[in-house]
């Protein structure tokens, strides 16, 4: 019951979990010195009080039998109208839903909403990889508040380093990691306020953003002709080599990769190329098929296998293939964290010296097409085929700093001099033979 009037309307609100939290008026109403606030239903003196008492008992099982026998997508205000209205004749009016202000009730209600909310490419429905990295994000937080509920407008540049701190420091997540969640924390908000949600004046400030990867691990031609030649007496692990070695000549992400078959494969003439559509751009692309890649290619299309199961076998090939080089990279490696009074094992990933087999996996295909051709290929073209909106996150993607720039355009100028004095001295030896020649 709302409000001290007379009559007072009744109303009815749903809880369920984390994602669901509606408020309805039930259209029924009532006196209410006539309402017993700590049972939550009218006081039993009259036969009308004991009529309302049963209707609102009759739509409490409505509500709770229809939830246990109803999808879980179709539990939600309009649900819960529906209950309501069939249960009364139609006596209620307008619907009020309770806004949590709650920075997971902000995540509850993106999630809720994900199949109709604008994504990147300016199409409707977040993909599966994006709602679970909210699902994520909503673990995290759970663990940072601890019982003090956040709310979305305490999100300031103070919280937002608090918060960094406690991932990085805390629970043991990468820089690159904790500065995605801080991201997608500062997604969340701006999604709130949609809603009418107080955000705070500090948010665009807060600081997330991508991390400069300093280890840039890739296989260069020789490590790949060392790959491409050693001998393997397993098959799975041939098959693996072949994916691998595939996966550096075309350029692509693992999931784009391994989700390649022989109808990927076109001829136009004697000009061989694979064509497909990028998962994560949706941009159609042309790859022309390298002499590497014809190779292994030569003897068949390689055989379906899982991103998991992948990312385990290349690293034992290259270990058969010595990539042993002591490199500085990060892997993962199973901790043991504190969390209040238990000891919890995660995996996180620790920065060391590790022979390079260690640190290879799928992510290592697109960096090794991209470093290996840059320089060789107009990076315009490389950037279409990697799938890079920009030439700059191409360059630093694959580690290019100013001071490369800086040496790339000294040898530019270097080549230009040299072009330049190969002209003259040529000039200079026309002139010299002009005048052996000419007659005294």
């Amino acid at each position: 019951m709302k409000g001290k009037d007379n009559p007072a309307t009744i109303y009815i609100r749903f809880r369920a979990g984390r994602q669901h939290d509606y408020t309805r008026n039930t259209g029924w109403v009532i006196d209410p010195k006539d309402w017993s606030d700590r049972k939550k239903t009218p006081h039993l003196r009259s036969p009308d009080l004991k009529n309302l008492a049963t209707d609102l008992k009759n739509l409490e099982s409505k509500i709770i039998k229809s939830y246990n026998t109803s999808p879980g997508d179709q539990i939600n205000s309009d649900w819960l109208i529906d209950i309501v209205e069939t249960t009364n004749g139609g006596k209620a009016q307008g619907v009020e839903q309770i806004l949590d202000e709650s920075v997971i009730g902000a995540i509850n209600r993106l999630i809720e909403n994900a199949s109709t909310r604008e994504n990147a490419k300016r199409g409707l429905g977040l993909s599966a990889s994006r709602v679970n990295a909210y699902r994520n994000l909503r673990n995290i937080i759970e663990e940072y508040q601890g019982r003090k509920k956040i709310l979305v407008k305490d999100i300031d540049i103070q919280r937002g380093r608090d918060f960094l701190k406690f991932m990085m420091e805390d629970r043991r997540y990468s820089e690159s990691y904790a500065r995605k969640k801080i991201d997608d924390l500062k997604a969340v908000c701006r999604d709130a306020k949609l809603y009418g949600v107080t955000t705070n004046p500090q948010l665009d400030a807060v600081k997330g953003g991508k991390s400069r990867n300093k280890y840039i691990i890739y296989l260069s031609p020789a490590e790949l002709d060392k790959i491409e030649k050693v001998e393997l007496s397993k098959q799975h692990l041939d098959n693996a080599r072949r994916w691998l070695v595939l996966g550096c000549e075309l350029g692509q992400r693992g999931n784009d990769l391994l989700s390649l078959s022989e109808e990927n494969l076109k001829t136009d003439g004697e000009f061989e190329y694979i064509e497909l559509e990028q998962k994560k751009t949706g941009e159609k692309v042309v790859i022309p098929i390298s002499s590497r890649a014809k190779r292994i290619l030569s003897s068949g299309w390689p055989s379906p296998i899982s991103l998991q199961k992948f990312n385990e076998y290349v690293k034992e090939v290259c270990r058969i293939a010595e990539i042993t080089d002591k490199i500085e990279g990060s892997k993962y490696e199973i901790l043991e964290l504190e969390e209040g009074q238990t000891v919890n094992r995660s995996k996180r990933k620790v920065i060391g010296l590790y022979q390079k087999w260690e640190l290879i996996a799928s992510h290592c295909c697109r960096r090794s097409y991209a470093t290996n051709y840059y320089g060789t290929m107009p990076t315009m073209l490389l950037t279409k085929i990697t799938g890079h909106a920009t030439e700059k996150m191409f360059l630093n993607y694959i580690g290019k700093t100013s001071m490369d720039y800086a040496k790339m355009a000294a040898d530019f100028y270097k080549s230009l001099n040299q072009i330049s004095t190969n002209k003259t001295n040529n000039t200079d030896k026309s002139t010299d033979d002009k005048k052996e020649g000419s007659p005294e």
